[in-house]
């Protein structure tokens, strides 16, 4: 092959995306609002026959890609092309189409429509990783498990516990996502720096039927909110506010995966691992986490892009200039297909993810004796010791224990030394009780509980017709 082929094209992303951001969703929805312009102007008492629109919609999905070609490379303006390559086909429409317009009109609400279907798009993957980061919590979130801190064992929590953290990252972003999506504006009918005055000429002055074309309109494509005032195009700052909301996923994506890989080193938790799939081409036995990798990888990538579309917005000229457009064409599109692409892959890992609770209780145990020293210490004050004291005896027992098991690899001593210790009032019997793992993890079940009844599960029963079992069917591993 000797020409570039885009990786989110070729491996990672789904059908679903790559057709919203497709050349065919795209012009065929200039067609679109082709037509319902034409057909609103012609209720509103225009000069348009019921023949020319029929002919508008013989013609909605004909395109002509070569003709199209041809006249772009001869105008070098795409919205003249599509409109030239129509006019060979639609000839009886041919007078009357994009009358008033500017490209923006085609542009930007074409844009604005792509944006919301891809939010859409978004939300569905997003609402499958939650219910199965639910149901992750739910099912460990009794289990006791290292906490760490700075990555050095702290106290205890639970699987499940920790589980609901990554859930808290994602009710954010469905949060904002929810408030982008509903609170997205249509352009509209602008004309071609924002006034409507090519509509105000075509209407003789008659605000209340442009009014009322902008209105029915933007509703055909299903949008209730109109930007009341734009310049040639709608406000740049959308485009950043989406691709920052895109941003933060990826973001909650990367902690995530960032977490799985620790904790995969640790051999606590572990994603899926195909019965031949090769981890290293020189070391045979290796089970590398690229699932996750590949999260972060692309996680990086989105993050980045918003920055772009920041850029963007900060330095538009006065009513539009077209330093906007080729990084528009790249960065909007891009940064869905790559985040699409990283919620198929989460979705994936958590189908698929394995807990070992053995391997979680033995890394508990190593550390656990040094967890309960306070306990020790309140136990043997009961039992008639010396406060400081003891503190000094179990400060002395547990420098000496770790310099066992770091200098020498030694095994945890420690409850053995306190056992043999006759100055620590304190027996075997009463020793074990303390070491169930279940005493120091707080109240981690319940917290994990009332968060998913009363913070998820309502919103989980919201969105129940987008989960589904298979939400990464297009997964390209």
């Amino acid at each position: 092959m000797k020409e570039y082929k885009n990786p989110l094209v070729e491996r990672y992303s789904s059908q679903e995306m790559l057709y919203n951001f497709s050349p065919e969703k795209k012009f065929t929805t200039w067609r679109k609002l082709w037509l319902s312009l034409a057909e609103c102007q012609k209720k509103l008492g225009l000069n348009i026959k019921e023949e020319q629109i029929n002919d508008l919609k013989k013609h909605l999905d004909d395109i002509d890609w070569n003709r199209v070609s041809f006249y772009e490379k001869k105008f070098h303006h795409d919205v003249i092309a599509h409109l030239y390559a129509l006019g060979e086909k639609a000839t009886i429409a041919k007078p009357i189409i994009h009358l008033g317009a500017t490209s923006a009109f085609l542009g930007d609400n074409t844009d604005l429509i792509l944006l919301r279907d891809g939010l859409k798009i978004i939300l569905n993957k997003l609402i499958n990783v939650l219910f199965r980061l639910r149901n992750l919590t739910l099912e460990y979130h009794n289990t006791p498990t290292l906490a760490f801190t700075h990555y050095q064992p702290a106290q205890l929590t639970t699987v499940g516990k920790r589980s609901s953290l990554w859930i808290q990252s994602i009710l954010m972003d469905i949060e904002e996502l929810e408030f982008r999506f509903q609170n997205l504006c249509f352009r509209g009918v602008k004309g071609t720096v924002g006034t409507a005055a090519s509509f105000k000429e075509l209407f003789n002055g008659n605000l209340k039927k442009v009014k009322y074309l902008e209105k029915k309109l933007s509703q055909q494509f299903g949008f209730q909110k109109i930007f009341p005032v734009t310049g040639q195009t709608y406000d740049r700052k959308v485009d950043a506010q989406i691709l920052n909301l895109l941003s933060n996923i990826s973001q909650s994506s990367h902690k995530f995966s960032n977490d799985l890989r620790l904790l995969q080193n640790l051999k606590e938790m572990e994603e899926p691992f195909n019965k031949e799939q090769i981890g290293s081409s020189a070391m045979a036995y290796k089970r590398n986490p690229i699932l996750s990798e590949r999260m972060a990888s692309l996680a990086k990538y989105v993050i980045s892009l918003s920055n772009s579309s920041a850029m963007v917005a900060a330095t538009q000229w006065l009513e539009r200039t077209l330093d906007d457009s080729a990084n528009r064409r790249l960065v909007i599109a891009q940064s869905f297909l790559a985040t699409d692409a990283i919620l198929m892959i989460w979705n994936h890992v958590l189908e698929n993810i394995v807990v070992y609770p053995k391997m979680i209780e033995k890394n508990i145990y190593q550390e656990l004796p040094f967890l309960i020293t306070e306990s020790i210490i309140v136990k043997s004050v009961k039992n008639g010791a010396d406060r400081q004291e003891i503190h000094e005896r179990l400060r002395i027992h547990s420098m000496k224990t770790n310099s066992k098991m770091k200098l020498e690899g030694k095994e945890n001593d420690f409850i053995k030394r306190i056992l043999n210790d006759e100055k620590i009032p304190i027996n075997e019997k009463e020793l074990n009780k303390m070491l169930d793992p279940k005493n120091f993890i707080g109240f981690s079940s319940d917290q994990s509980l009332e968060f998913i009844d009363k913070k998820v599960n309502p919103i989980l029963d919201r969105f129940h017709r987008l989960i589904n079992s298979n939400s990464n069917r297009n997964l390209k591993i």
